[in-house]
């Protein structure tokens, strides 16, 4: 089978609700960066895969129509946070079936200060069977963000489990900021101690305020092609999409453990399809961006991408093998904790980082000998996108 190349890949600057742009020009932005890196004309475009969480019916063509209206296929993709790769997968899809030669996939989102909450209070919110889950977990816990409570909850019961103290998690922020002070486009570029962010608000669990991702704004974008239009058109085709993996709940994920409830088994799962269909062996990684929407997240992460074995977590954060000098360098763009987490835009942010690594164009961020890369991407919900990237002859 054939395997779906990136020419292009594009993005904006990401920024608070406070500062952003409006929306459309973001969009248009990340899609213009996008097709000049690819070196292609909107008109080259076959279709298109629009990612938002927050906006209405259509939002995509809106957004597209500023740089284009060819009348190509627009779909309009809504899967939480793991929008802007759930947009991908499908962009991926529509290349290496053949129904299509040159697609765009765009991430967007203008979210709103405070809290994620749900905007429909007239009929059934599709995370009650969640809260319920953590609920019964962990009591009621009125006042504190959900998703606060559920990955809190798990970061709580990960230590409890394992014996892991506040500041590995408070690590986490750190490195992130370290890694973001190299990003033109993170959000917060200013390091933060362990002191800092263990003295910063408290919200959930292990969690303080600078370890939760914040809301934010902002949009990037891909260009999905076959080999064959590549070559045609003279475009640079050295990093391809090896293999990927889309998964969603089992009956697991709601068996009360609220470490399966944010993900990890669903995470594992695509991981786990994604490693055999490549015959990539995880620890030969060398650079990931993973869904660090909240530190403890991150943490189960690394064991649930198999960077390190359960129960280690600790050990690998605490040894650097996480950051530069180490094993792997985990979130070289900052991740979501630094970079921010523009729902819609995040997946194809991640996507956009890891082209850049494997083309040596990451500048400060760059990571030595990367060949091989990879990005997850989850949305509670829910769905998990584990997406393997290589760099090839072009």
């Amino acid at each position: 089978m054939p395997h779906a190349r990136i020419a292009g890949v594009g993005m904006v600057p990401f920024a608070t609700p406070r500062t952003a742009p409006p929306i459309l020009d973001m969009a248009e932005g990340a899609i213009r960066a996008a097709l000049a890196d690819a070196g292609i004309p909107f008109t080259a475009v076959q279709q298109a895969y629009a990612g938002y969480v927050y906006g209405d019916s259509t939002s995509g063509q809106a957004a597209i129509y500023r740089v284009g209206a060819t009348g190509i296929p627009i779909v309009n993709v809504n899967n939480n946070c793991s929008t802007g790769s759930t947009a991908l997968w499908l962009a991926r899809q529509a290349i290496e079936s053949g129904e299509a030669d040159c697609v765009l996939a765009i991430g967007f989102e203008q979210m709103q200060r405070g809290a994620i909450q749900s905007h429909w209070t007239d009929r059934p919110s599709p995370f009650n069977i969640f809260q319920d889950v953590a609920d019964a977990a962990q009591g009621e816990n009125p006042g504190v963000p959900i998703a606060a409570q559920w990955f809190g909850g798990a970061g709580q019961q990960y230590a409890n489990r394992w014996g892991v103290g506040p500041e590995t998690f408070a690590a986490i922020s750190v490195k992130s900021r370290l890694h973001a002070v190299g990003n033109p486009y993170a959000v917060f570029r200013e390091p933060v101690t362990i002191e800092q962010v263990l003295a910063s608000a408290h919200v959930f669990g292990p969690l303080t305020r600078l370890q939760c991702c914040p809301p934010t704004c902002g949009a990037a974008a891909a260009i999905v092609c076959s080999a064959e239009f590549a070559r045609a058109n003279g475009l640079d085709a050295s990093v391809r999409i090896r293999a990927q993996a889309m998964t969603t709940d089992t009956p697991q994920t709601f068996d009360g453990d609220l470490i399966d409830l944010v993900g990890y088994d669903m995470a594992a799962s695509a991981a786990r399809q994604v490693y055999e269909k490549s015959g990539v062996d995880p620890l030969d990684l060398r650079v990931v961006e993973l869904h660090d929407c909240f530190t403890a997240n991150e943490i189960l992460s690394y064991e649930a991408l198999g960077l390190t074995a359960p129960g280690t977590a600790a050990r690998f954060v605490a040894d650097g093998d996480n950051t530069y000098g180490g094993q792997v360098v985990t979130n070289p763009s900052g991740g979501l904790l630094s970079k921010g987490h523009p729902l819609g835009a995040s997946g194809l942010a991640q996507c956009a980082e890891l082209v850049w690594q494997l083309r040596g164009q990451a500048g400060a961020r760059q990571v030595d000998d990367v060949s091989i890369a990879l990005q997850h991407n989850i949305g509670i919900g829910g769905a998990a996108v584990v997406t393997l990237y290589e760099t090839v002859a072009s």
